[in-house]
């Protein structure tokens, strides 16, 4: 089969049709089969993953052939997000090394990271240098901290987990990009870990998945941790802790940013006493909420 491809324009074509033939499931990185097929060619020839389209005619060295038909085959058979095929995924251009120990980064919250927090009047809420202590809860692969450090580069940052094997995979991330002086990793459930330490800004992105709804998964999803995803019957027990402790742990004027998927309707009807603020992104309504004590 691979004599007969020559270039990329060719292996798009055949990932797609064969992607699509599969039914496979997207939402890992990428939402769309072209999308994936394009992320899984250029990653694989070590191009850079913004744009196929330079690329689309250029021939291709028998390896190369060889190399991208055994992915596109494993992609298939295996059901395994790209992600984790390739031990890459990237937020906002950053990349992170990710395996099956952590969920494959996708949160909305990183929009906020990278663009700033939105108040009324459109202005940031949070300035460069206003920000010094940081506290990024269920951190798995560490990718929140790493942008946090990215965006507050003075800030110190705790980060926890209750998954030692998520921990192991954010101490390669915080190795690669350098901050392991500015992010302190945690074992342990959720502020216990920091006990009674305070912070200007803490950063959640809990498993938020109804119990139920774990069970009907596709393999992409069901490839990743089971922890990183279910939360009990409604998918808001973690959060709810969260909500219950969190102004123990935040300086006056401190900020929360946490994402819960659909469950704003239950958060607002539980906890009418707080003043959330519901943040929108190009992909999502209502899934973000910011607390400010």
């Amino acid at each position: 089969m691979t004599t007969e491809l020559k270039t990329i324009r060719d292996f798009l074509r055949l990932a797609v049709s064969r992607f699509r033939a599969a039914k496979l499931v997207h939402g890992h990185g990428t939402t769309s089969v072209i999308d994936e097929a394009a992320f899984l060619i250029l990653e694989t020839l070590h191009l850079p993953v913004d744009d196929i389209n330079p690329w689309l005619d250029a021939r291709l060295l028998e390896t190369e052939r060889k190399q991208l038909a055994a992915i596109i085959e494993a992609r298939i058979t295996t059901r395994k997000p790209a992600a984790y095929l390739l031990h890459k995924t990237y937020m906002h251009g950053v990349p992170f090394y990710v395996d099956e120990r952590v969920i494959v980064p996708r949160s909305y919250i990183g929009d906020f990271l990278v663009n700033g927090l939105p108040g009324p009047d459109g202005q940031s809420l949070v300035e460069d240098g206003s920000v010094n202590a940081i506290l990024d809860l269920c951190t798995g692969s560490g990718c929140l901290a790493i942008l946090a450090h990215n965006f507050f580069p003075d800030a110190k940052i705790d980060a926890t987990d209750l998954s030692p094997d998520a921990l192991d995979v954010a101490r390669i991330n915080c190795k690669d990009h350098g901050a392991e002086d500015a992010i302190t990793l945690h074992q342990g459930d959720l502020f216990a870990p920091v006990k009674a330490k305070r912070y200007d800004l803490i950063l959640a992105n809990p498993p938020y998945v109804a119990k139920a709804e774990t069970e009907a998964f596709p393999p992409e999803y069901r490839a990743e941790p089971i922890m990183a995803h279910v939360s009990g019957n409604d998918g808001l027990d973690i959060t709810r802790r969260i909500l219950k402790d969190v102004k123990k742990h935040l300086n006056p004027g401190g900020i929360l940013v946490c994402e819960i998927g659909t469950g704003r309707d239950i958060i607002e009807q539980e906890f009418p006493a707080l003043d959330l603020m519901w943040l929108d992104t190009e992909q999502s309504i209502g899934e973000v909420f910011m607390l400010r004590v």
